[in-house]
């Protein structure tokens, strides 16, 4: 897979994704990352990409010409892109989506900042996200947290090809099972004895139970779209009666 990025900020990429997995990940060929600087594609000498406003209003916008004339050109070197910006109007960012995302062999994130973009730019959008009903200074930050969760799907990124499968909003649709380690009593804390057990077979059914039952506590409104025999859905419900909520 082939990842670029699009942003008056090239520079902030690099340190994260050439770090811990994302950048084994690159060292092994599995993603390559390619930051394209939106500046490059200006005509002024002071490689202006933002502007006032028509009718007025707070902060600049950014111009449609360059976005438009970088977006063609890098889609026209190789395999066409798929395009994605940001913006409150997108579609929200889940792990269906990331799943999705991941059967693409190119992905350019167009990053925006300031006010926005020109409306007009979004005609160059295959599709858009929103991470969330809340307001980032720009883009980038959003590119590299769709980046990392595409790319640790990528077979041989994470290492165990099961771990993205018990991942928190993985197949199942639940979140992940409590997870302990060493010591086994810590402050007067103890780790459940069926994961002490040796019990393959205990210790996976505790494991299912306990991601039925973190998820009837913590994000019920993930339940309806889970897969759940009766039994689970008896015990979430139960669950969802209490006040009292067990650990995150």
């Amino acid at each position: 897979m082939t990842v670029e990025s699009l942003s008056v900020f090239p520079g902030v990429f690099d340190p994260y994704l050439s770090a811990s997995i994302m950048g084994r990940a690159q060292a092994k060929g599995i993603f390559s990352f390619r930051a394209h600087d939106l500046r490059d594609w200006t005509h002024d000498r002071h490689r202006t990409v933002d502007d006032a406003p028509f009718g007025g209003g707070q902060g600049m916008l950014m111009k449609p010409a360059p976005i438009f004339e970088a977006v063609r050109d890098i889609a026209s070197e190789g395999p066409r892109p798929h395009v994605v910006f940001f913006t409150p109007c997108g579609e929200p960012f889940t792990q269906r989506v990331a799943e999705r995302l991941s059967a693409e062999e190119r992905i350019l994130f167009v990053c925006g900042r300031y006010e926005g973009m020109d409306e007009r730019a979004y005609s160059l959008a295959d599709e858009c996200l929103s991470l969330g009903d809340y307001v980032l200074t720009g883009g980038e930050l959003a590119a590299l947290v769709v980046t990392d969760a595409v790319v640790r799907l990528l077979p041989g990124a994470l290492g165990d090809e099961m771990s993205p499968v018990d991942e928190s909003f993985s197949t199942a649709g639940l979140l992940e099972y409590a997870q302990y380690t060493r010591p086994a009593t810590y402050e007067g804390l103890s780790v459940p004895d069926v994961l002490l057990s040796g019990d393959h077979a205990a210790v996976d059914a505790w494991r299912r139970k306990s991601a039925v039952e973190r998820t009837a506590r913590w994000r019920p409104d993930l339940l309806a779209a889970a897969e759940l025999s009766d039994e689970e859905r008896d015990l979430a419900r139960r669950l969802m009666g209490q006040d009292a909520r067990g650990d995150c």
